[in-house]
């Protein structure tokens, strides 16, 4: 007989981290089974959360009621961390066409509440060329996610919570009373794990839209944007000592995962069209995200196999979407209280049970 727990959490991402974090407070026993890949959708994300969303500066969904939970929750794991992994920031937004500055004003007009014009939209020229002004988006939150998930990554390891290898679905049995995975054992197994999710055979019919993202690290000299995101198509996020992440693309059809040339020339183009300083490309990463077609998340109990869950399909939200639906599937499993109805996997009921 080998190891028994009550949770097999596949994954170690922003969701499989905060899902751990949220087993634990409830006092339920698990594992991670994680492979240390260093370029997965959660570690190369910007970690922004912010509260609108698109060229239409809509409200994000659910965001008034998940700015709220996330500093709370990112709070409590800060302090189980003895880390911060979480700040407020000020997304400028500068306009790059005039439309896009009547887009911004008119949106201010109908009462966005997230949505400011300062006082002097000049005030940025001495770092940035821009000719028709800005707004500012707040209040905004910046995750330094690779931080994050080295401090629980360290903290599971510590805990013997941990197992660092590549989770092979071919060695998953699944019976009436749990499941079993090599010499394990648990009640209930979740994965969190991203793009991977794809293909697995108990969720591969979900209507996942993969979706590539690229972004470079540059050091920026005497920058000094730390409390700031400066974002005009591409954006620039403070990612450590006179160093920036600038991206992201957004590719619903591409050829491969991988970092591509083109992108790079064109980021640099901008940032040499829109910075006043100069600056040198130090990294080049992309990931795979798990988005979905709806772009909600796919959470809860598969309706065949109660015993495995699901905690993806995040796509770009994972930094605000992941602490409230880890917190809600654990509450799901204690009470039985229900899961939001738009983001409850068993709204694909008929679709998965075709799988079976």
């Amino acid at each position: 007989m080998g190891q028994a727990v009550d949770f097999l959490v596949i994954g170690q991402g922003i969701s499989g981290s905060f899902l751990s974090f949220e087993l634990e407070r409830a006092g339920l026993t698990h594992l991670v089974i994680d492979e240390a890949l260093p370029h997965t959708a959660s570690r190369i994300a910007a970690g922004l959360i912010n509260p609108v969303t698109g060229r239409r500066l809509v409200t994000t969904w659910m965001i008034d009621e998940l700015l709220g939970f996330a500093r709370e929750a990112y709070g409590r794991l800060g302090e189980a961390l003895d880390g911060s992994f979480f700040s407020p920031v000020t997304v400028v937004d500068f306009f790059p066409t005039a439309q896009m500055r009547l887009a911004f004003l008119r949106r201010l007009e109908e009462g966005g509440p997230y949505l400011r014009v300062p006082g002097d939209e000049r005030d940025q020229l001495d770092r940035f060329q821009y000719e028709l002004g800005y707004g500012s988006i707040g209040p905004c939150y910046l995750v330094d996610v690779p931080g994050l998930l080295d401090a629980c990554r360290r903290r599971m390891k510590a805990a013997g919570g941990l197992l660092e290898e590549r989770f092979e679905l071919r060695d998953l049995i699944v019976a009436g009373d749990g499941v079993r995975y090599r010499d394990l054992e648990a009640r209930r197994i979740v994965f969190c794990d991203g793009a991977a999710g794809f293909d697995n055979p108990y969720f591969s019919r979900l209507p996942f839209a993969p979706n590539k993202g690229e972004a470079l690290i540059v050091e920026v000299p005497g920058l000094d944007m730390k409390d700031m995101i400066a974002k005009m198509g591409i954006s620039l996020v403070p990612w450590g000592d006179d160093l920036y992440w600038t991206g992201s693309s957004y590719e619903w059809s591409f050829e491969h995962g991988e970092p591509t040339e083109l992108f790079r020339q064109r980021t640099e183009a901008t940032l040499r069209s829109w910075l006043k300083l100069p600056f040198r490309t130090l990294e080049h990463f992309a990931a795979v995200r798990p988005a979905t077609l709806e772009r909600r998340p796919f959470v809860g109990f598969h309706p065949a196999y109660p015993a495995v869950g699901i905690l993806n399909g995040m796509g770009t939200k994972g930094c605000s979407l992941a602490p409230y639906f880890s917190h809600a599937l654990v509450q799901h499993v204690l009470t039985g209280a229900p899961i939001r109805a738009d983001a409850d996997v068993k709204r694909f009921t008929k679709v998965l049970l075709r799988q079976t």
